[in-house]
């Protein structure tokens, strides 16, 4: 039987819920920061260091080029990191609020059943 919208509720405001979230975000909030910035720093240099971009390092392959492959680079290892930390710290911790939503029945639906489902 799927749970009702009181026990969701419930989950929401446990303990376990809060860490998932706090773990979640502890990943999230530092992550998108430091592309942004990392982002910001490419985008001002190709506009207001010129000069700097522009310096051939290997052949006709430049610093601005460089670092538009690095921002490739870093987007797919940002998502490889975080799918590594996903299954690590916060799949186990999901799962296992699932489990308990699925096989503990709810204050209300207990109550309902004990009184034989009479409203």
């Amino acid at each position: 039987m799927p749970a009702s919208a009181e026990r969701y509720l419930e989950v929401q405001r446990s303990e376990e819920f809060a860490q998932l979230r706090h773990r979640l975000r502890r990943f999230i909030f530092p992550t998108t920061i430091a592309f942004i910035v990392w982002y910001a720093l490419y985008v001002l240099l190709s506009a207001y260091a010129r000069d700097f971009m522009s310096i051939k390092v290997i052949g006709n392959i430049n610093v601005a080029l460089i670092f538009g492959v690095l921002q490739f680079i870093s987007t797919f290892a940002i998502a490889w990191v975080y799918a590594r930390y996903a299954a690590k710290e916060l799949d186990p911790r999901a799962d296992a609020i699932y489990q308990e939503l699925e096989s503990t029945p709810s204050a209300t639906s207990s109550a309902s059943s004990a009184d034989g489902g009479a409203n």
